[in-house]
């Protein structure tokens, strides 16, 4: 059976590509000089203004590839959760299933976290300017962490079913106290300035493998990035 001839592109299909091939590579620049900033101000810090200075471009420049500050705040959390899995989920998934890949994940997120000890979290920022606030904003930011801890809960299941981890144990509990040991180290680090904060969570997470691990489950050698915060 012959293929069908393939449609047979218009004289100016090529040029309207490179257009939209460039403007997307704008739109990146100015969510990546976005992100930036609000690791550092928050989402409600971002403005077209700070932007436009920023990026050096003009006011009406940045506008144009958002439809309103809200878009915009939306395209920041979008990206920060595409790193954020980047970094931590997908690397992870490198690793056998059960505890190995769990430990990675926290490895990982480890790795994520020491370097946010002076940039910041998105995730933390982000809910003390929107949790009390309804909208598309916070809703992105809900749908982002519920995805998150999501890929968690589904990790400790597979270590429960592979025998690392007892069969009694609640994956949303466990969950929810790993998660804990995220907020709490960046609490100690970034408002506290307590020394050993990062080895404290590492500690910790042994802790709840020891509370929750069966005896046959396998030990991680490795060990996270260790960038301890001022004290």
């Amino acid at each position: 059976m012959s293929l069908p001839e393939p449609p047979v592109p218009t004289p100016r299909a090529p040029r309207r590509g490179r257009a939209l091939h460039k403007g997307q590579q704008t739109k990146a620049a100015i969510v990546d000089a976005a992100l930036a900033l609000a690791t550092q101000i928050g989402l409600e810090g971002l403005s077209i203004g700070a932007l436009a200075e920023a990026t050096g471009m003009s006011k009406s420049g940045v506008f144009a590839h958002f439809g309103s500050r809200e878009e915009l705040q939306i395209s920041v959390i979008d990206e920060y959760h595409a790193r954020f899995e980047e970094e931590v989920f997908y690397p992870a998934m490198q690793e056998v299933r059960g505890l190995p890949r769990l430990r990675a994940l926290f490895r990982h997120w480890m790795n994520r976290t020491s370097v946010e000890i002076d940039s910041g979290c998105l995730y933390i920022s982000g809910a003390v300017e929107f949790d009390d606030r309804a909208g598309p904003v916070r809703d992105a930011l809900v749908n982002s962490v519920k995805s998150w801890l999501g890929a968690l809960q589904r990790a400790i299941g597979q270590a429960r079913e592979e025998g690392h981890l007892r069969s009694s144990i609640d994956e949303q509990q466990m969950a929810f106290e790993i998660h804990g040991l995220i907020l709490a180290l960046h609490y100690e680090a970034r408002l506290l300035h307590s020394p050993g904060s990062i080895e404290r969570a590492t500690a910790a997470f042994e802790n709840l493998l020891k509370l929750y691990g069966a005896r046959s489950a396998p030990v991680d050698k490795s060990t996270p990035s260790t960038k301890s915060p001022k004290a």
